[in-house]
């Protein structure tokens, strides 16, 4: 019989954590839609699908998000207790200005371009009004971002400063250093500089 590992945190240990978030699931009157634009928006494909339970994955799990079909169902109201979004991070840069102008095409436009600090990101409203942050982290290393919140920088403005996403492709796509790109209010100083050489 096979020896059962022993259970850290019924011994004293510190409480054993999950490996990961595996998958979202969303109860939609909007089944149909849903299930087309998160396959769109995250470039996913279906795993499973019927008249009733659709899952989506974009990489090794067998579903990352999940869609129950539920007609009968009201809107949720904005103003109660719930989930405020979902977000998904790129790995670089290119990555997530490759996935706006791609969805810019097909229609689907971001409601917010914020960079946080920590992260710059757009924010998505799914058919049912979610809010999805794609997103970026913006420091190379866990020592930097915490050397950036022991600075204060992020209690001066913990929302960030709005950016442009036009504006933040082009200047990409001209080569400026990513690592200036993301600094909170790249654009805006890129622009100042434009103006002021002209």
């Amino acid at each position: 019989m096979p020896t059962i590992p022993s259970i850290s945190s019924a011994a004293g240990g510190p409480p054993v954590s999950p490996v990961k978030l595996a998958h979202l699931v969303f109860r939609t009157p909007r089944y149909e839609a849903m299930v087309k634009w998160y396959a769109t928006v995250l470039g996913a494909r279906t795993m499973y699908s019927d008249a009733m339970l659709s899952f989506l994955t974009y990489d090794e799990e067998h579903h990352r998000v999940a869609f129950v079909n539920l007609p009968q169902l009201a809107d949720l109201d904005p103003g109660a207790a719930g989930v405020d979004h979902v977000a998904f991070t790129y790995g670089c840069l290119g990555d997530l200005l490759a996935t706006y102008e791609r969805l810019k095409n097909d229609g689907i436009v971001p409601t917010w371009c914020i960079n946080h600090g920590p992260t710059t990101s757009m924010y998505y409203s799914d058919p049912d009004g979610t809010r999805v942050e794609l997103q970026i982290d913006n420091f190379a290393t866990n020592e930097a971002l915490e050397a950036w919140f022991r600075s204060g920088a992020f209690s001066l403005n913990p929302i960030g400063v709005e950016f442009d996403p036009d504006a933040l492709l082009s200047m990409y796509r001209d080569g400026i250093p990513v690592e200036e790109l993301v600094r909170q209010g790249a654009t805006g100083a890129h622009a100042r500089t434009l103006t002021s050489a002209h």
